[in-house]
């Protein structure tokens, strides 16, 4: 149900490691929760974040979340689309509607996110 090529944190965002970058987005379960989302707040290309720093929102029309850092290191490019598009974290949260690219200052931070399968056991344990 979620793509095996990502990892992913408790708090529901996805990451795609390539090198020393990654590519973050709210997972699908996220998005559903979220319902129909109507603005992003995307954070400052060239600040500096901690993993676990708030650095985005999401707001639908039901209620705005916290969006967070899974990994430290430097916003290097947010994802402009969602500006005009939010609606594209609904329709592909795993493709377009992608939040932010981050250059690692900390590598080692991704062996502590979760697989598929252990993403999937947090979502089966809230429930």
């Amino acid at each position: 149900m979620y793509p095996d090529e990502l990892k992913y944190t408790a708090s529901h965002e996805w990451i795609e490691v390539a090198g020393d970058e990654a590519r973050v987005g709210i997972s699908d379960y996220a998005q559903h929760q979220l319902s129909d989302i109507v603005y992003v707040e995307l954070p400052e290309v060239g600040r500096k974040v901690k993993k676990g720093e708030a650095v985005a929102v999401v707001e639908s029309s039901k209620m705005a979340a916290d969006c967070y850092s899974p990994l430290s290191g430097e916003i290097i490019a947010v994802n402009e689309s969602l500006e005009e598009s939010p609606e594209l974290i609904n329709t592909s949260p795993y493709g377009d509607g992608w939040l932010f690219r981050i250059r690692m200052s900390n590598p080692d931070e991704v062996g502590q996110l979760l697989d598929a399968g252990k993403y999937q056991s947090t979502l089966d344990e809230e429930h």
